[in-house]
């Protein structure tokens, strides 16, 4: 009999990775179960996407009523209600004092497209600097901004001009704030005029990185260094956004205001949007047809959207976010004090993760372990994603909505996975 792994290999492309062959059937809430049965424990969250769980009964409602309703009209030739009324909460929720103005399209990587083309258009001016170990996409622009190498940029170049790296303030490797604010200044003598600078895109926390968390202060002097420049500040909030971090934006935690903001993953539950939030007088730069999509914006994933805003109001999920992170980190420093191979516990609310290493003391990283603890995971019941610019980080991106006893239960086969890695 045909293994899963023999079809998938034998029918899709090897760079399509599927390193943990689990064939889900169906899913609600923070669970999922395989075509035979087996239940699992989702703390991987499609990568992020679902902070509100699979299938959110009322999210499905909504989704289904549009469905009944249509499907498909592209918003740039019969426009509907719910792109419009999306847009205009997401216009009031931005931390973003001025007026705000909001496009929706499909794919993160879509999202930071449009936000690089709305920035350049509104400055007139060419060049992007974004940081070494961040994510924002595959398609070739996102590429060049993305400052991991393998998998994700090599072979795939040369990629466009006039993008430039910074080194992220990542404590754990040596960074700070205060040589990464003197490497954009040596960057602005050496490499490229800041006058030439559109923008600036950071995560507040990183994602794909390896959940490094931006120094409150570093972010707010990157603000001021934008302001002296007049240089647009993007935050990447795709994997931060809708409550990942304790609050709607991950920003807010620093006080400062950016001028565009990508959204993008948990924003409509499960299904494919995302979006740039800006100033409006950054927006309005662009002439009509300048932006937009054939399926940018589906009124299906709107609707969706639309009842993900609700449940978070209803249901009081930042809140409960913070509740989540504050259990969750306090077991992985448990977790930490009994594992040597756990060099490090970091992150933001309830973005958390754990850094392997080889030796605590070399802070060498393990990638053979990380994978290795997935793997043994998964055996007992347990979706786990890695991350790292090492590849040795296991990220936590659990449903928000998940209840404190279905935390702990996925904890606890963590705890029973670290033991079992020798």
């Amino acid at each position: 009999m045909t293994t899963l792994a023999e079809r998938i290999a034998a029918a899709i492309p090897r760079g399509v990775s599927v390193p943990i062959p689990v064939l889900a059937h169906h899913a609600s809430g923070a669970e999922i179960w395989d075509a035979d049965g087996r239940r699992y424990i989702d703390f991987g969250g499609g990568i992020s996407v679902l902070n509100v769980g699979h299938r959110h009964p009322h999210v499905m409602a909504a989704v289904n009523a549009q469905l009944d309703a249509f499907t498909h009209t592209c918003f740039g030739v019969t426009p509907y209600e719910s792109y419009i009324k999306l847009a205009e909460r997401m216009n009031q929720l931005a931390p973003i004092a001025a007026p705000t103005k909001t496009i929706f399209l499909t794919t993160g990587a879509e999202a930071v497209e449009n936000a690089v083309k709305i920035a350049r258009h509104a400055t007139g001016r060419s060049a992007i600097i974004s940081f070494t170990g961040g994510f924002h996409g595959r398609t070739m622009m996102a590429l060049a901004l993305t400052g991991k190498i393998n998998p994700y940029k090599a072979g795939f170049g040369p990629f466009p001009a006039d993008t430039f790296h910074a080194p992220f303030p990542d404590a754990y490797r040596g960074g700070s704030t205060e040589k990464s604010l003197a490497a954009i200044e040596s960057m602005f003598k050496a490499s490229v005029e800041p006058s030439r600078v559109a923008a600036i895109i950071i995560e507040p926390v990183q994602g794909e990185g390896g959940f490094n968390v931006a120094p409150f202060e570093f972010l707010r002097e990157l603000r001021a260094l934008c302001d002296r420049h007049g240089i647009l500040f993007i935050a990447d909030e795709i994997q931060t956004g809708f409550g990942r971090t304790g609050r709607m934006f991950a920003i807010e935690h620093t006080g400062i205001e950016p001028d565009l903001i990508t959204i993008a993953k948990s924003l409509a539950g499960g299904l494919p949007l995302s979006g740039v939030i800006g100033r409006a007088a950054i927006m309005d730069t662009v002439a009509p047809g300048g932006l937009g999509g054939t399926f940018a914006g589906s009124p299906v994933s709107c609707a969706a959207a639309l009842a993900v805003l609700d449940v978070f109001r209803d249901e009081h999920v930042l809140a409960r976010a913070e509740k989540q992170g504050i259990m969750v980190r306090a077991r992985l420093e448990v977790l930490r004090e009994r594992f040597p191979v756990i060099g490090d516990v970091r992150g933001l609310g309830a973005m958390l993760a754990i850094e392997l290493v080889r030796n605590r003391a070399t802070r060498e990283p393990a990638p053979e372990l990380a994978s290795r603890l997935a793997k043994i995971a998964s055996e007992r019941g347990l979706i786990l994603l890695t991350a790292g610019i090492h590849s040795n980080v296991i990220r936590i991106l659990a449903p928000l909505t998940a209840s404190p006893e279905l935390m702990d239960e996925g904890i606890t086969i963590l705890d029973q996975s670290l033991a079992d890695l020798g």
